[in-house]
């Protein structure tokens, strides 16, 4: 189960959450052969084929890497602790085990930036070698000899996750990490799969469309997620380094992806998506010379200006029936609530919406996260780190927020024209754990909304229900007590919602098992609690109404 954080953190091997905070690192000399440059990865073909071929063969995979590390080691890494996988990689590389020797040499290479003996990575990548992986601009090597070292110039590491669709295995490139560069992060750098990439990717639903558009791409995971259920997918950056790496991964992927510089909706204007998904550059950043602007999470507008004008707009390249998925922070003003300002996005953008938020900051908590996600600690910058610091505080102070928001944003153009009074408008707070993926959850419930919106309380009526698999109920009852105080269902997975329910309500759902209609279960209840059938309809229906929107009771 993940819980998405506010960041967008890279995960070390795999989808799970890592720290809120970043921890020091020491900067590294500079060694023989470094250029000090940042490599932008090729993708001629035959290369591409060629490491593609030496990656399978090495078995490099997430589950390999974890057995290379150990469990002590791989979970130090998973909080960006490398010693021990230094460590265990160095031994493996002199092992009996010629697998393990591969795993570990690409493993020190791409994931841990660390140096490798030319003739190590040599034997890892047979096709590629040494020579043709510099070609690509992978590596760097000191020299020509065997015991020369090489060094990474990209991070390069498996991926793998679950989504809607099934599972999902790549390698992704992307920019080294402060971890491996000893370094604060370029302005330029283009980020990894973070745990805020792999919440979009659960999140989004997976049935089959025709087009889909990423906006944003970055390194392209959002584009390869889509391209397994999607017939075209697009992908757009105003990065021309981030596309450069969205085509490698794709390459190496083998997935086609239509890729496009350009901000925003501009590269895409006058054209129409099914699914459109984003893990736009929505951090709040002061607009101020002496903080850095980072691409691949600033999007040069004050506040949340970003996302709100992508809610309002982002309806110009829906399809009918299409969906968009995206996730955002959003500023908290004095005086308001958080779902009144985002609501106002929402009635602009005159599509269904459904927002999810997920987590909330106060603004010295958000300013932390994201001035350590650049790489300035008070450690290693102290003056640096106040200068920056009250340069947050004093831009949110400018618009007295008192908070920021992280969360998920569901958007959909109908595919019938509907009065704006039945147009799906949701807006919640879900903090909890939640059942990844959630995918499925989510397109489960559009089609439950579109289903209510289609029957009335009397068709309603005319319909058995039945309990969803996962739902449960729980009873409290003070000890001595006959009758129970409290009534929960709750439901496994999805959102893991619990809805209290009153006695006719429960004992209506109790009867739900898909024999007898909604409206003979609620005149039974009637006769049974001797208040007639119109007083239980009146408690019962919009309560199921609920259920079956959040998947708790279902439409056989």
């Amino acid at each position: 189960m993940l819980r998405p954080r506010l960041r967008p953190r890279r995960p070390l091997l795999d989808p799970r959450p890592t720290p809120s905070a970043r921890r020091p690192t020491t900067a590294r000399g500079r060694w023989a052969g470094e250029d000090g440059g940042v490599s932008v990865p090729g993708s001629e073909p035959g290369l591409v084929d060629g490491l593609r071929q030496d990656l399978e063969r090495a078995a490099f995979r997430v589950e390999h890497v974890e057995d290379v590390l150990g469990g002590v080691a791989a979970a130090a890494l998973h909080r960006e602790e490398t010693v021990p996988a230094l460590r265990a990689t160095a031994d493996a590389l002199v092992g009996q085990d010629a697998q393990s020797r591969d795993v570990a040499a690409l493993t020190r290479l791409f994931v841990l930036g660390a140096g490798a003996p030319r003739q190590a990575v040599d034997l890892a990548l047979p096709s590629l070698r040494t020579a043709g992986a510099e070609q690509l601009g992978l590596v760097v090597a000191a020299g020509n000899g065997a015991d020369d070292e090489v060094r990474a110039r990209v991070d390069l590491r498996p991926y793998a996750a679950v989504d809607g669709h099934g599972e999902a295995h790549w390698w992704i490139a992307s920019d080294l990490g402060e971890m491996a560069t000893g370094g604060a992060l370029r302005t330029d750098h283009v980020l990894g799969v973070g745990g805020a990439s792999t919440t979009l990717a659960q999140v989004t639903v997976r049935d089959r469309r025709r087009r889909a558009l990423d906006l944003g791409t970055g390194c392209g995971i959002q584009a390869l997620h889509a391209a397994r259920h999607t017939d075209h997918v697009t992908a757009t950056d105003i990065s021309a380094r981030a596309l450069a790496f969205a085509r490698l991964n794709a390459a190496l992927a083998g997935a086609e992806l239509d890729l496009r510089e350009g901000s925003m909706l501009e590269p895409v204007a006058g054209e129409a998506f099914d699914l459109v998904v984003s893990n736009p550059p929505f951090v709040i950043t002061p607009r101020r010379p002496d903080v850095p602007a980072y691409e691949y999470r600033d999007g040069g507008r004050a506040g949340d200006d970003l996302v709100r004008d992508l809610v309002a707009g982002v309806g110009q390249v829906l399809a009918p029936g299409g969906v968009a998925q995206l996730l955002g922070n959003w500023e908290v003003r004095r005086g308001q609530e958080w779902h009144e300002r985002v609501g106002e996005w929402l009635d602009a953008s005159g599509l269904d919406g459904w927002v999810v938020q997920r987590e909330l900051l106060d603004p010295a908590q958000y300013a932390e996260t994201w001035i350590r996600d650049g790489g300035t600690t008070p450690e290693r910058s102290p003056d640096e780190w106040a200068v920056r610091y009250g340069a947050w505080l004093d831009d949110f102070a400018s618009r007295d927020v008192e908070a920021v928001g992280f969360g998920i944003v569901t958007l959909r153009r109908p595919s019938d024209e509907r009065a704006a009074g039945s147009r799906l408008r949701r807006l919640e707070e879900v903090t909890g754990t939640v059942r990844q993926p959630l995918g499925p959850a989510v397109a489960a419930s559009l089609a439950a909304q579109d289903w209510l919106a289609a029957h009335d309380d009397d068709a309603l009526a005319r319909t058995r229900l039945v309990v969803a698999p996962d739902v449960t109920e729980e009873r409290y009852l003070t000890p001595g007590d006959p009758d129970p105080r409290v009534v929960l269902l709750r439901q496994g997975g999805g959102f893991g919602r619990a809805v209290q329910l009153g006695t006719a309500t429960a004992g209506f759902v109790g009867a739900c098992d898909g024999e007898l209609e909604v409206g003979q279960i609620v005149a039974a209840l009637g006769a049974l609690l001797g208040v007639g059938a119109d007083a239980v309809a009146a408690e019962v229906l919009p309560t199921a109404r609920g259920l079956v929107a959040d998947g708790l009771l279902l439409v056989p």
